[in-house]
């Protein structure tokens, strides 16, 4: 799921069970801050697509793919994408985005994925990993989907935002809950993520199956300089997502 916000400089400790990431009660007003935000339109999507590359051809699957900017953009270079994602909230602004005849589906990462065996060249996960507390059985699913030598192209929260903005410093070392209130068209929605340190993100990597081809923090677009002068040259110092390329080694 494609993030819209950044992460506040005081985001609380997770709190209990409650309504959090309720991305159907919010869609709209989510996807249409998405579509034009500094931090989407004018840095994360263009980092992804730029590390995707050539795709013409490509069969990709966009694991959390929210309401399809992604999944467009990835069509309209000539790839044959499937989108899924958790909300069904999302993908009915997705399929009004991309058509009836896009290939869509209601599916939790955190559960079996409804593909064959080495179904697709590509995965892209964009922003999707910081929402999970337990990455294992996710990247054991994206890593059967992918044929051998296949893709896992992923944007998450930067591990150093949190520890760098945050006061008290959490524990960097560990793996832990923290949320926050986003604010859509004068709206408060709470909001549940999951921060983790560097080395936990490529270990899990690693124990899933797949081989780190690059480590990514790039600057924003340049053509978004424009638009927002001033959040551009905060992004460019600051750091907020980090990005992987990861390889599907060969089962067996």
């Amino acid at each position: 799921m494609e993030r819209a916000a950044e992460v506040p400089e005081n985001p609380a400790p997770v709190a209990g069970p409650g309504r959090t990431n309720d991305y159907d009660g919010f869609a709209e007003a989510y996807a249409a801050e998405n579509e034009h935000s500094l931090v989407n339109a004018g840095y994360e999507r263009p980092a992804m697509l730029a590390l995707a590359g050539d795709v013409a051809g490509h069969r990709i699957l966009d694991a959390g793919c929210g309401s399809g900017a992604l999944f467009a953009a990835l069509r309209d270079r000539g790839a044959v994408v499937a989108g899924i994602d958790a909300s069904a909230g999302m993908l009915a602004v997705a399929r009004r985005r991309l058509g009836e005849e896009a290939d869509l589906h209601v599916g939790d990462l955190s559960e079996r994925l409804p593909f064959d065996d080495g179904a697709f060249d590509d995965v892209v996960a964009s922003l999707v990993l910081h929402y999970l507390e337990d990455w294992g059985p996710t990247l054991a699913e994206l890593r059967r989907v992918l044929r051998p030598g296949g893709r896992l192209i992923a944007s998450v929260d930067h591990p150093f935002v949190a520890y760098t903005l945050q006061e008290p410093r959490p524990d960097y070392s560990a793996t832990t809950g923290y949320s926050f209130d986003w604010e859509f068209g004068g709206r408060s929605v709470p909001m549940r993520f999951w921060r983790r340190p560097l080395h936990a993100m490529t270990d899990a990597f690693t124990a899933a199956g797949f081989r780190l081809s690059t480590l990514s923090e790039p600057q924003p677009d340049p053509a978004a300089r424009e638009l927002f002068p001033d959040g551009f040259h905060d992004l460019s110092t600051k750091p907020c997502f980090l990005f992987f390329v990861v390889e599907a080694r060969p089962q067996g």
